[in-house]
């Protein structure tokens, strides 16, 4: 029998509560399908930071290296510490581990309303590729000259040849597996995110490693747009849409807009991705820690849900994937059960165990 360790980081806000239902389903699955999973919770975040003055241990990367794959709830309460060293946790992890790719499945189910009139459950099936390494977040930069009438900040992106074209080449091939467009000559399309018309440097940069990666692809179709352009067109015609690739900070920004396409942040899960698999990956609803529901127990968990899904066909098991996409999609299709987020009562437990009873058939 096949055994996996996941590494559960519940973090902060409702991160316990969501992280409850994520690893219920996980065992359910694993059960259902005949492998094994052993997981071990953490407790860092930012509580762990105001009584040890970190967000993690010191050899927190090297423990998490022995695990197979990261579920991560949630990280951030401003109220306790500052959003920017909050994020230290998250952006270790992704760093330390090569999570070059992060991915966000963009998929609108039956039953959910989206508040995008052009929306339908028939067309909206994207995914985004993010580059999540490097680019403006590279945390390049400074402050000079501070408390002076001089003073100035400098903000360095940082856009490597190697960083572009991994990222562009994996969207590419997803773009090929996915076969938006059945069996045409153009069997799928990947859309280049860009800005180059102003950032005459980096994304210029950026579009001539896009150009060079797509020669390797003829049965892929090419397409690029502005990013603000790009936020217009994704609520204008979103099923137009099969693959999408960007950089850091544009694909941090448009796959909220995406998620709200999707029905809103309690459906939206995402990933951070190590594609050869030589550290783990890390998944991730991305709706955030929202510290004033915590422990209300009203947060929808099919983000979180979702999540476990992307990390079951990460580690192989994708008949078990399948088997929670399908279990998510009759609750939400019969729609018995609803969050608040989806115009009902249901609390976060209850539509957790009624995708679980679902799951177990």
């Amino acid at each position: 029998m096949k055994e996996y360790r996941i590494a559960l980081i519940p973090g902060d806000g409702v991160g316990n509560e969501i992280t409850d239902e994520a690893a219920k389903i996980l065992n359910t699955a694993a059960q259902k399908h005949s492998f094994d999973v052993q997981t071990r919770r953490f407790d860092w975040g930012c509580d762990y930071y105001l009584q040890n003055g970190v967000m993690m241990p010191e050899d927190a990367l090297e423990t998490l290296q022995t695990f197979d794959a990261i579920f991560l709830g949630c990280i951030g309460d401003a109220g306790k510490v500052p959003d920017h060293v909050s994020l230290t946790l998250l952006l270790a992890i992704r760093k330390t581990f090569d999570q070059y790719v992060n991915l966000r499945p963009v998929k609108l189910y039956p039953g959910v309303h989206s508040p995008v009139k052009t929306a339908t459950p028939e067309t909206v099936d994207m995914l985004v590729v993010r580059e999540n390494t490097e680019g403006e977040y590279s945390g390049a930069g400074g402050f000079f000259k501070m408390g002076t009438p001089d003073a100035f900040a400098i903000q360095t992106g940082i856009f490597t040849w190697k960083g572009c074209e991994r990222v562009m080449r994996y969207a590419f091939e997803l773009s090929r597996k996915r076969k938006k467009f059945g069996d045409k000559s153009k069997v799928g399309m990947v859309t280049n995110c860009t800005k180059s018309n102003a950032l005459n440097y980096s994304m210029v940069f950026w579009d001539s490693v896009y150009e060079e990666v797509a020669a390797d692809f003829p049965d892929i179709k090419t397409d690029a747009a502005l990013v603000d352009a790009l936020t217009m067109w994704l609520i204008k015609n979103p099923g137009y849409f099969d693959v999408i690739v960007a950089s850091n900070l544009f694909g941090d920004i448009i796959t909220d807009l995406m998620a709200m396409i999707q029905g809103g942040m309690g459906l939206a899960a995402g990933g951070n991705i190590n594609p050869e698999k030589r550290y783990p990956s890390m998944f991730e609803p991305i709706h955030g820690s929202a510290p004033k529901y915590t422990g209300k127990g009203i947060v929808n968990p099919v983000a979180s849900v979702e999540s476990v899904r992307m990390m079951l066909d990460h580690l192989g098991e994708e008949e078990a994937a399948l088997d929670v996409q399908k279990a998510v999609m009759q609750v939400l299709a019969e729609g018995k059960v609803k969050t608040r987020d989806l115009g009902g009562t249901g609390k976060t437990h209850e539509m957790g165990n009624e995708i679980n009873r679902i799951l177990r058939g």
